[in-house]
């Protein structure tokens, strides 16, 4: 055995160890509204944050302690600062950065662990509709920074023509569109268009329909409950899929679907989860994440229904151009990418 070794592992577990319980933390920060109250960048005491939230002051500053032993917040004589940039990712929700929000999906990995013991021990399925409820608010709101920061400004004008069509007035269906996060964002971005949501699981559907009355989109925006093999229309412009095609048990099939679903000129806007084609070139940070992630999430979501390929978070561009090549597609490339997503088009 070699000592140096053990040790360095020890401290890398620990720091594992530390930062899953320090996002327990944030999600306490994101729920008590803490991080907003610091977002001006003052210092402060515990005791004006308790007065500030109505929060218990000897539980902040434990809280506070801990944020600044993890390079969160800034401590000096007694204040705590929240500094601007990890306000960016910590406390503000418009901005491009912000992970707090989902921060709760993690949580919903420790909520179903009973449920991934069993999936292991048996046929390894466990259904997206199954999870806990964190797992559906969390999702929408780790994805959402994203869809506004770049789906307007840089992923639908990276596909051929499709910018111009959304403008004249294009149909548009956005398929798994879970609480309807960038079903909306297209719909306030092109108000030309018609936007309809589908998605199996009936309480995000409800929660979607929600969003577009919230937005002032209801007019042209539509949410109902349906499979990506079966959902009606035959004259899309533009099918989306936003980060679920690797968790669907036939993404061929659903690839198909599309197809037949499309106007002869339309496309498809595939964004998936960034990965290289193989396990070594997915050893980053990026990709832990994901495959940890799909663990629980994808790839047991894929085993529990038909066909059930199990592609997974970290599928890939080749593999996912295998997929629709074999729905019949003769066109597919990457249009663009950002450090998490690959944003892939596909035609006929």
């Amino acid at each position: 055995m070699d000592e140096v070794k053990l040790n360095a592992f020890m401290g890398k577990l620990v720091g594992d160890m530390g930062a899953a319980a320090m996002l327990a933390n944030i999600i306490l920060g994101d729920e008590l509204g803490l991080y907003k109250a610091m977002a001006d960048g003052h210092p402060i005491t515990p005791e004006a944050l308790a007065s500030k939230t109505g929060c218990n002051a000897r539980l902040l500053r434990e809280w506070l302690s801990a944020q600044a032993a993890s390079g969160y917040v800034e401590h000096q004589d007694g204040t705590f600062r929240l500094p601007e940039e990890q306000a960016m990712a910590l406390a503000i929700e418009d901005s491009p950065v912000y992970v707090a929000g989902g921060a709760s999906v993690i949580a919903a990995l420790f909520h179903d662990k009973d449920k991934l013991v069993a999936a292991m021990r048996g046929d390894g399925a466990l259904a997206w509709g199954d999870h806990h409820p964190c797992m559906f608010s969390g999702t929408e709101r780790f994805f959402r920074p994203g869809y506004r920061a770049h789906l307007v400004s840089e992923w639908l004008p990276a596909l051929d023509g499709v910018v111009e069509k959304l403008r004249a007035g294009a149909n548009v269906a956005d398929i798994g569109c879970g609480h309807g996060a960038s079903t909306v964002i297209m719909a306030q971005a092109f108000p030309a268009s018609r936007f309809v949501g589908f998605d199996y699981h009936a309480p995000s559907i409800a929660t979607a329909n929600q969003r577009a009355q919230d937005a002032g989109v209801a007019q042209q925006v539509s949410f109902h409950q349906g499979s990506a093999k079966n959902y009606p229309g035959n004259d899309y412009d533009l099918v989306c899929y936003f980060d679920c095609l690797h968790d669907m048990g036939d993404p061929v099939g659903a690839a198909r679907h599309a197809m037949q679903s499309l106007k002869e000129d339309g496309s498809v806007l595939l964004v998936e989860p960034y990965a290289n084609d193989t396990l070594e070139q997915n050893m980053t940070p990026v990709g832990r994440l994901f495959y940890a992630a799909s663990t629980f999430i994808c790839t047991p979501n894929s085993l529990s229904q038909e066909v059930g390929l199990g592609l997974g978070a970290q599928a890939g561009e080749g593999r996912l151009r295998k997929v629709f090549e074999e729905a019949g597609f003769t066109r597919f490339r990457r249009a663009t990418e950002t450090p998490f997503n690959l944003i892939l088009e596909a035609r006929k």
